[in-house]
């Protein structure tokens, strides 16, 4: 299991949301690429980067500060955000992004994450964003009537890396991942799925890991590093156990 953290970016800052709402921002840098150059030196093994501005605009709005820090880094970068159309994905790749997380468009366009899987196999990762199992998309501000499970199943067999669940009303409020909807939607299918929102503390990690064997890839974790209730080198060396 992957411990990987993430820098999410409003107005060229790296923020925090509290339950995916945008007018609930803190904000812990003004320099995100200083953030994610900790990170990777603190052990991080990939990047979670969301550019929240191009969630609500439904097109990339921090180019090129994501450019500047793919270059920067030394490990591979995944990106959501605003990714509707197949030519932002080709960009995104063209500048050195290793995987491209596609949200909105996975239920709203799913003709196009099937053309995006085809042509880059392996890279293309569906963001799954929920409350209370209910899909919500637009940078979580409409929520739809279709199910976690319901949508994850439609994209079995396409060649989709992995699926990042995240529980809405935990992230970034420090109660801990969901680890009953986490469990059921892994294995509900074969798809590896990245658990996200609410880690708050070591136990969290030890928690996911028990359920590691139920498709659990990784976790991704933002405002517990931030607040530093979460050490992220010990957070890794927990998840790269062979066992708990």
């Amino acid at each position: 299991m992957i411990v990987i953290p993430a820098v999410d970016i409003k107005n060229g800052k790296c923020v925090r949301l509290l339950h995916g709402n945008m007018d609930a921002e803190t904000v812990f840098s003004d320099d995100p690429l200083a953030m994610a150059l900790r990170w990777q030196n603190e052990g991080g093994k990939r990047l979670h980067i969301v550019d929240l501005d191009g969630a609500i605009e439904k097109r990339p709005k921090n180019l090129d500060l994501i450019k500047s820090m793919v270059e920067k880094l030394d490990i591979p970068v995944q990106v959501g955000g605003g990714i509707r159309d197949l030519e932002t994905i080709d960009m995104y790749f063209s500048i050195g992004v290793k995987w491209v997380i596609i949200g909105t468009a996975a239920i709203k366009n799913p003709d196009m994450v099937k053309s995006a899987c085809k042509k880059y196999p392996g890279q293309i990762i569906v963001g799954i964003d929920a409350r209370e199992g209910k899909v919500a998309v637009e940078g979580w501000v409409e929520t739809t009537e279709v199910t976690a499970v319901d949508l994850a199943r439609q994209y079995e067999g396409w060649g989709v890396s992995a699926i990042n669940f995240t529980d809405i009303h935990r992230d970034g409020a420090h109660s801990g991942p969901n680890i009953e909807q986490t469990k059921g939607l892994a294995e509900a299918v074969s798809i590896p799925v990245v658990a996200s929102g609410g880690v708050s503390t070591i136990k969290d990690i030890e928690n996911l890991k028990k359920i590691e064997s139920s498709g659990i890839v990784g976790v991704i974790t933002g405002r517990a590093l931030y607040d530093g209730t979460l050490d992220l080198r010990e957070a890794i060396k927990i998840a790269e156990r062979a066992s708990l």
